[in-house]
């Protein structure tokens, strides 16, 4: 029972969100809101179990990408910060995209189905070639080791490159500042 009023606050959040992101005209508020939307996804994948696309999701959606919308709103002229196009197509496409992902769910076994294929099909062997292949006694530990090492690592390096390109891009626009402040003093003395 916690779980469903724990996700009903969560989507409630993530609706009110979206509300305020199509109200809203100022571009750095978009920004902001975007953020939080994609930290409270964040929240409902933990809440989820999903810990590690959890972490994924806080790390490269809120923040990363977050620093980067607001390093190219910063870049913006003064008078196109608080402007936007028509939003009528956007909301068209999002709102198609919700009830074709609505339909999609309404065809998924409900969440802790004993009859679902994953648990049918998957999670027996995994059970099974836990202690005898693999000779790790967690489940979890192996699934997470052996099997999805791939994704985890994947995951990671995901990680590693947003976090890489925004050094490279903080440290870009601050040796650009200082090759420009070069060239004005040489300008200066010569």
């Amino acid at each position: 029972m916690n779980f469903l009023i724990i996700n009903f606050f969560l989507i409630s959040i993530l609706l009110l969100t979206t509300f305020y992101i199509f109200k809203t005209t100022s571009l750095i508020s978009i920004v902001a809101l975007t953020g939080i939307f994609t930290l409270v996804c964040a929240a409902i994948y933990v809440n989820l179990d999903a810990v590690d696309v959890a972490f994924t999701e806080a790390a490269v959606g809120s923040g990363i990408s977050t620093i980067l919308m607001v390093m190219a709103v910063a870049k913006l002229p003064e008078g196109k910060k608080n402007q936007l196009l028509n939003l009528f197509p956007s909301i068209v496409l999002s709102v198609s995209i919700v009830i074709v992902l609505m339909l999609i769910i309404a065809n998924l076994p409900l969440l802790g189905d004993p009859n679902a294929p994953i648990h049918l099909h998957v999670t027996p062997e995994y059970i099974k070639e836990s202690k005898s292949i693999f000779h790790i006694p967690n489940v979890v530990t192996n699934i997470l080791a052996s099997y999805r090492g791939f994704d985890t690592l994947g995951e990671t390096i995901v990680i590693f490159t947003a976090g890489l390109g925004v050094i490279v891009l903080l440290t870009s626009n601050t040796l650009n500042r200082k090759t420009k402040f070069k060239k004005k003093v040489k300008k200066n003395e010569g």
